[in-house]
């Protein structure tokens, strides 16, 4: 009965994934442990973490992309740096909530600081069709910086 059961669970978990969700609630909120789908539970909860670390990710590459294009494509900046400094509001923002909501990321962002630079420069480069040689090699602001909302290069 245990692998019927489990088998029932997987399958749901691959052909009605917010249903698979709200049973795996109900079951929960019910203490019914033993049917639960547990592989596919615990799959989630890892996803979890790794979603919010993609999420800082993507957030710090956009502010660097903005910041570089703010300092560095001077033919665009009247036209655009309002935008850009919208851009990089929103983009701030967000990034202080998922912090906020899971502080011990912070070490981890900090570690990505390198890298979040190194594909913003990318990004910046290709957006302006500038050499990338254009560019600083290194990160152009600490972590500090990066989520001070007034702050500015």
């Amino acid at each position: 009965m245990g692998a019927e059961l489990c088998k029932t669970n997987t399958n749901l978990y691959d052909t009605d994934y917010n249903l698979w969700v709200l049973e795996t609630i109900a079951k929960l909120k019910n203490k019914d442990l033993e049917s639960l789908d547990w592989e596919n539970l615990i799959e989630e909860i890892e996803d979890l973490s790794r979603r919010d670390k993609h999420k800082l990710q993507s957030l710090l590459n956009h502010i660097f992309e903005h910041l570089l294009l703010i300092v560095y494509w001077q033919a665009e900046l009247v036209r655009n740096q309002e935008h850009w400094e919208r851009e990089i509001l929103n983009f701030r923002l967000q990034f202080i909530q998922v912090l906020e909501d899971s502080p011990s990321l912070r070490n981890y962002a900090r570690d990505y600081l390198a890298e979040g630079y190194k594909r913003g420069r990318k990004l910046a480069a290709k957006h302006s069709q500038l050499p990338l040689s254009k560019f600083p090699e290194y990160p152009i602001a600490t972590l500090e910086q990066v989520i001070d909302e007034d702050w500015l290069p």
